[in-house]
This record gives structure tokens, C-alpha cells and sequence, in this order.
């Protein structure tokens, strides 16, 4: 299993388009729970891929965007 850090500014500078809620965990400190708890709620948006759960990337970092 890897270990990396991931920090909101990581996702940043991520090419990727989606984010796992591991990742969305580590980078805001909390649970991977938490990230499930705020997926089912609706506050962190989700799109299922089959049976996998991501999170798309730019949704999520605008939801900690300090310009908005």
C-alpha cells in the first residue's frame, strides 16, 4: 500500500480529474468516513462509476476556494 501525502494544495496541482475519498480525507485531516458521511449528505459531490465511488476534482476544491 503507498503512503503520500495529500494536501488540498497536491490536489491542486493534480492532473487528475477525479479524487478518491480516501484522498479527499487525507487532504482535509479527516476520516474516510467523514468524506462517505458528506457524499451521502450531498455536501461533497460524488459520481458513481459502476460500483466505484470518485469524487471529481474541481467540484471538490471549489468547495475551499477562499475567492469564492
Amino acid at each position: 500500500m503507498r503512503t503520500a501525502t495529500v494536501t488540498i494544495d497536491t490536489l491542486r496541482g493534480s492532473r487528475s480529474l477525479v479524487i478518491t475519498r480516501t484522498e479527499a480525507a487525507a487532504a482535509l485531516g479527516v476520516d474516510p468516513r467523514t468524506v462517505t458521511a458528506g457524499v451521502e449528505n450531498g455536501t461533497i459531490p460524488s459520481v458513481r462509476l459502476g460500483r466505484r465511488l470518485v469524487i471529481p476534482r474541481e467540484k471538490f476544491l471549489r468547495l475551499f476556494d477562499p475567492d469564492d
